[in-house]
């Protein structure tokens, strides 16, 4: 089934259509080698270059027709966000219920080490909107570091530290208690760099042990939702 470029596009999670729409009034993008045009209708099926580079879609030709659906994910240590994994080691994706309709694209990213909340999405545009920067969503995660922390640290993190890629604060840290050897914060912030919780915590001093994704945006994970396991919810009104 034909669709508009830019929607199609913006369902595979490639792009919102207003930037999408740029790039074909710009002549950037073909489709089976010819250049697009704003207008132009084409299929999951068609060859896509931007700048002369293939675009794969994530997307299957059923996800245009089908309802939109919302995955809540409790990742555990060990598990990889990717598709396949040349390691073996097992993928986020191994242990997934089928969506209703098309492909689950995954919303941002949890390393290897890290557990909690992970969101997947069968409408890639939802995807795309929910991890660009300028959108702001909120992600919470619950820290643990070595060490006794000193007592400004909190402070220090939300006034931001300078790491390699810039400038990176939380929005908030709270601290939550100790351990044996041990300290723990629950800390938040809107945007999503690589590793960025990690990195900030080393920046100040400190070794993270521990970190768990609780929330992101108005998704929380739940309490009786085991690691490995998953469950629908409402997808955002829109």
């Amino acid at each position: 089934m034909s669709e508009r470029i830019q929607k199609l596009l913006a369902a595979a999670g490639l792009g919102s259509r207003r930037g999408i729409e740029a790039w074909l009034a710009a002549g950037r993008l073909k489709v089976n080698g010819q250049v697009a045009r704003l207008g132009d209708k084409a299929s999951a099926t068609d060859r896509f270059e931007l700048d002369g580079r293939p675009l794969q879609l994530s997307v299957t030709p059923e996800i245009q027709s089908g309802s939109p659906a919302m995955l809540l994910y409790h990742k555990p240590v060990g598990e990889v966000t990717t598709r396949s994994d040349p390691q073996g080691r097992p993928t986020v994706f191994d242990r997934l219920p089928p969506p209703p309709s098309g492909r689950w694209v995954v919303v941002g990213r949890l390393d290897v080490n890290t557990s909690g909340l992970l969101l997947f999405t069968n409408d890639g545009a939802l995807a795309h909107h929910l991890m660009h920067p300028s959108n702001e969503v909120e992600r919470r995660y619950l820290v643990r570091v070595r060490g006794t922390p000193a007592p400004d640290l909190p402070a220090r993190l939300q006034r931001g530290l300078q790491l390699e890629d810039g400038l990176a604060r939380f929005d908030r840290v709270e601290p939550s208690g100790r351990s044996e050897g041990h300290a723990w914060y629950q800390v938040s912030l809107r945007e999503g760099r690589n590793r960025e919780v990690r990195r900030l915590f080393e920046a100040a001093g400190y070794e993270v042990s521990r970190l768990k994704r609780l929330a992101y945006g108005e998704w929380v994970l739940p309490d009786d939702l085991p690691p490995g396991q998953s469950r629908l919810a409402n997808p955002p009104a829109r």
